[in-house]
C-alpha cells in the first residue's frame, strides 16, 4: 500500500476519533441545556461564557476523583468493561462516509477511513460486541443491582438488534449494496431513502434508542430500581468512559441514520455547486450539511428523553418482539412485492 495513503488514512482516523470525542463531550452540555430549555430553566452557565467550558470542568472533576475498586475477584474484567464500551463506540465510525472527496495538493482524498463492501454488517458486528462492555462491567462489579442491569441491557440489545436488522433488509433490497458509500451516493439531492422506506426508518429509529440505552429504553440505568445500573460501582474516569461511550454511540447512531435514510452529505444543488464552485467547496458544504442532520437527530434523542417516560420492562420486550419484528417482516414482504411489480 502507498505510504502516503497510509499516512492520509491515519490522520483521517485520528481526526474522526477527535471529532467523535468532542461531539460526545459537548453532547453532555447540549443535554443539560436542552433539558433546561424544555423545563423552563437556565442550565449550566458558570463555567465559561454561557457554560461553554462546562464539559471541560466535568472532565476535570472525573479525572480528579478517587479511583475505587470494589471487593471483587474480577478486577481485570472490572477495568476492561468500560474500555470495551468506549472502543466499540469509536470503531463504528471507521466505515462512515463523512463526505465525498477533497482535492488536496493534486491528490484526491476520500472522506472515509475505509470503504468496505459489507459496511453495514461490520456496524452490526461491532454494535453486537458493545453489550459485552456493559455485561462484563455489571458482572465484575460483584453487585446484584449492577448484574441485574447488565442482564437487562443484554436482553434488550439482543431483542432490538433483531428488529433493527430486519428493518435494514428492506433497504438493502432497494439499494442492492451493503456499502455505506454506495448507499449515500444513491441519494442525490432530495432522493432520500426515508421517502421510500418510512416504515423501515421508523423501526430503525426506535431500535437505535434501545441500542444506545436512551430514554424511554434506559431500563439498564433505571435509578429508581437499580441505583445507577451497571456503572453503580464505577468512579472517576472509568465511569466517565461509560458516560462518554453512551454519547459517542448517540453521535454515531445519528450519523448512521443520516447516511442510510437522509442522504448523508448530499444536498439539493450539489452538482451545480461542484460545477460552479469546485469540488472542494461543494464537498465542504456537504460535510456541513451532514453534521446539521446529525445535530438534528442528537437533538431529537434529547427531546425524547425529556418528554417521554421510561417503559416498564414487560412493555419494552412486548414492543420489540410482538410489534417491531412482525412490522419489519411485513415491510420486507411489501418491499419485495413493490420491487417485483416495478421490474415486471
Amino acid at each position: 500500500m502507498d505510504s502516503a495513503l497510509i499516512i492520509e488514512k491515519g490522520i483521517f482516523i485520528v481526526v474522526i476519533f477527535a471529532i467523535t470525542m468532542l461531539m460526545a463531550m459537548y453532547s453532555t452540555l447540549a443535554e443539560r441545556k436542552i433539558a433546561a430549555w424544555l423545563q423552563d430553566r437556565i442550565g449550566p452557565n458558570r463555567a465559561g461564557k454561557g457554560g461553554i467550558l462546562q464539559p471541560l470542568a466535568d472532565g476535570l472533576k472525573l479525572f480528579s476523583k478517587e479511583e475505587f475498586l470494589p471487593d471483587t475477584p474480577n478486577k481485570f474484567l472490572f477495568v476492561v468493561g468500560p474500555a470495551i464500551s468506549m472502543s466499540v463506540a469509536l470503531m463504528t465510525s471507521a466505515v462512515i462516509p463523512w463526505g465525498d472527496r477533497l482535492i488536496i495538493g493534486g491528490r484526491e482524498v476520500i472522506l472515509q477511513a475505509t470503504d468496505i463492501d459489507v459496511a453495514i454488517l461490520y456496524i452490526f458486528g461491532v454494535l453486537s460486541v458493545g453489550v459485552y462492555g456493559i455485561m462484563i462491567g455489571g458482572w465484575a462489579s460483584n453487585n446484584k443491582f449492577s448484574l441485574m442491569s447488565a442482564m437487562r441491557a443484554s436482553s434488550q440489545m439482543i431483542s432490538y438488534e433483531v428488529a433493527m436488522g430486519l428493518s435494514i433488509i428492506a433497504l438493502l433490497m432497494m439499494t442492492g449494496t451493503l456499502s455505506l458509500r454506495e448507499i449515500a451516493a444513491q441519494q442525490p439531492g432530495m432522493h432520500w431513502n426515508v421517502f421510500y422506506q418510512p416504515v423501515g426508518f421508523l423501526i430503525f429509529l426506535i431500535c437505535s434508542f434501545a441500542e444506545t440505552n436512551r430514554t424511554p429504553f434506559d431500563l439498564a440505568e433505571c435509578e429508581a430500581e437499580l441505583i445507577g445500573g451497571y456503572h453503580t460501582e464505577y468512579s472517576s474516569m472509568r465511569m466517565g468512559f461509560y458516560l462518554f461511550a453512551e454519547y459517542a454511540s448517540m453521535f454515531i447512531s445519528s450519523t448512521i441514520l443520516a447516511v442510510l435514510y437522509f442522504g448523508a452529505y448530499n444536498y439539493p444543488g450539489m452538482q451545480w455547486a461542484v460545477e460552479n464552485w469546485g469540488v472542494n467547496i461543494a464537498n465542504i458544504i456537504g460535510i456541513i450539511v451532514l453534521f446539521i442532520k446529525i445535530c438534528f437527530f442528537i437533538f431529537f434523542y434529547m427531546w425524547v428523553r425529556w418528554t417521554i417516560p421510561r417503559f416498564r420492562y414487560d412493555q419494552l420486550m412486548r414492543l420489540g418482539w410482538k410489534m417491531l419484528i412482525p412490522l419489519a417482516i411485513a415491510n420486507i414482504f411489501v418491499t419485495g412485492i413493490v420491487i417485483l411489480m416495478a421490474d415486471s
